[in-house]
């Protein structure tokens, strides 16, 4: 059945016009600016959002919730959590079966105090007037006494429109004014950003296609060396009515208002973007994981070479001075990459979660890539992941090698072991969790423990002093549930 939301004193009414107020979710009272983007709870470490959208609350299965896990001197995971659900309080809605509350995260800091909000997406929300499943993305704001208050961001429209799914944050219009921000939002065919310029906010539709029933994959980046970050958006379908797949490039266009599309590659279905600066040369490069042809249209390998699409590939567009020549020079790894762990083999889904951070702190940014499809041994779907160096060129020397370190359940002084669905590697992210100026890598892992799941923390993109959390080690309640914890995750 729909039902209400509580009305908070500060909160916005999203109504159907273009522009609307938007009030920032209240955090702490304004402190100094701190480098962990991620910080939540402004203690100076980021820290780490688990989306847990199949996760019971209050005995509503798929209710959802998200759970915060705070870093300090030892680490993620070693200085406890909190959940965030709709039963908390001045969290808008209350939770209901199926809503899947935590469907997508993002912490940011909207609000230019220091402290990061939350942003979850609660894609099977129903909403009154708007009818059953028509989603909806929640801001919490973030304390240094936990959770502040919340609001919604922006519900969607109309039955099934399942706004939510995916999401996304960044200053995509440029300027000086600490609250400008656009919250990118992903629903059902649709991708939709509600812009904020200071005390001015407005909603505009980024694209509307058929997505064939997936979340649009979003990420952010400078593409056009512009010095204002663009948005990057994936999506692909076959036979509705016909096949088709994108990856697209979006500016914002100040005198339409409006986000404008500037570059495309067609025919590429990717499961995950990210954005880095691969070979250190000051221009954002773009990397598709899992990338595949989807359909033939008369352009050539919109992966690189179709040999290395097997088992999942990652493809790389790299960026270049603002002449409009972006994504012109790429390359294209596998496992069958010489310096890349493994043997290329279908179903292995390599590239399907990618983060980027630069672990060793030379000037050139690292990808992150889940494999949760990988077989260990004889354990199918076990899982795995890898720390892809970058290096002069980006991702691949001259001679075509890439520079890797590859982590599973049985990789040694790695916790645990790997067995069968584990699915290690389905989500990957990355943060200075301890605050020791390097950043650390986590990996989720949703299918462990008979899909209770748990996440794995790799101190400086490293096995040794590797360690692992679940909802059980944190206290976490209705361990008797398939949380399947560990996807998806966001840190910065």
């Amino acid at each position: 059945m729909p039902h209400s939301r509580r009305l908070l004193t500060y909160a916005i009414a999203v109504a159907a016009a273009a522009t609307a107020g938007f009030v920032f979710p209240a955090g702490a009272t304004a402190a100094a600016p701190r480098t962990a983007a991620s910080d939540f709870n402004g203690d100076g470490y980021a820290d780490l959002a688990v989306g847990v959208p199949d996760g019971t609350v209050a005995g509503r299965a798929k209710a959802g919730y998200v759970n915060i896990v705070w870093g300090g001197s030892k680490g993620v995971g070693a200085h406890g959590s909190i959940r965030v659900t709709q039963a908390t309080a001045e969290v808008p809605g209350s939770p209901e079966a199926g809503d899947r509350f935590g469907a997508a995260v993002t912490l940011t800091d909207l609000n230019g105090d220091g402290i990061a909000e939350l942003l979850a997406g609660v894609p099977g929300e129903d909403v009154t007037d708007r009818g059953a499943d028509a989603g909806m993305v929640i801001a919490v704001g973030g304390s240094t006494d936990g959770p502040g208050p919340g609001s919604s961001v922006l519900t969607g429209p109309a039955p099934s429109a399942a706004y939510g799914r995916s999401v996304a944050a960044a200053d995509l219009t440029g300027g000086d004014n600490g609250g400008n921000k656009t919250i990118v939002i992903g629903g059902t065919d649709k991708v939709v950003a509600r812009v904020i310029q200071g005390e001015d906010s407005m909603i505009t539709t980024v694209v509307a296609a058929p997505m064939g029933g997936r979340a649009p994959v979003l990420a952010t980046g400078d593409f056009d060396s512009d010095g204002t970050a663009d948005l990057a958006l994936a999506y692909w379908t076959a036979g509705r009515p016909n096949t088709q797949s994108h990856v697209r490039l979006f500016r914002w266009d100040a005198e339409r208002s409006e986000m404008a599309n500037f570059w495309n590659t067609d025919n590429a279905g990717v499961s995950a973007l990210a954005a880095g600066d691969f070979d250190g040369d000051g221009h954002d490069d773009l990397a598709l994981g899992e990338c595949r042809e989807i359909a033939d249209e008369n352009i050539d390998d919109p992966c690189g070479p179709e040999r290395l699409a097997k088992g999942g590939g990652i493809h790389v567009h790299y960026g270049s001075p603002a002449d409009g020549s972006f994504g012109s020079r790429t390359q294209t790894l596998n496992q069958d990459t010489s310096g890349v762990a493994g043997v290329a083999e279908d179903g292995d889904r390599f590239g399907a979660a990618l983060a980027v951070t630069d672990v060793n702190r030379d000037g050139r940014d690292d990808l992150i890539a889940g494999a949760p499809g990988e077989a260990i041994g004889s354990e199918a779907g076990a899982g795995a992941a890898w720390l892809l160096r970058g290096g002069a060129r980006g991702l691949l020397d001259a001679g075509g090698a890439a520079t890797s370190t590859a982590w599973d359940q049985d990789t040694d002084r790695v916790p645990g072991v790997a067995e069968a669905g584990d699915a290690f590697g389905a989500a990957v992210a990355a943060g200075d969790y301890n605050g020791d100026g390097a950043p650390d890598v986590t990996v989720g892992s949703p299918g462990e423990n008979a899909s209770l799941g748990a996440v794995w923390l790799l101190p400086r993109g490293a096995a040794a002093g590797s360690a692992a959390f679940s909802p059980r080690s944190l206290g976490l309640p209705d361990l008797s549930t398939a949380h399947k914890y560990g996807k998806p995750l966001y840190s910065s």
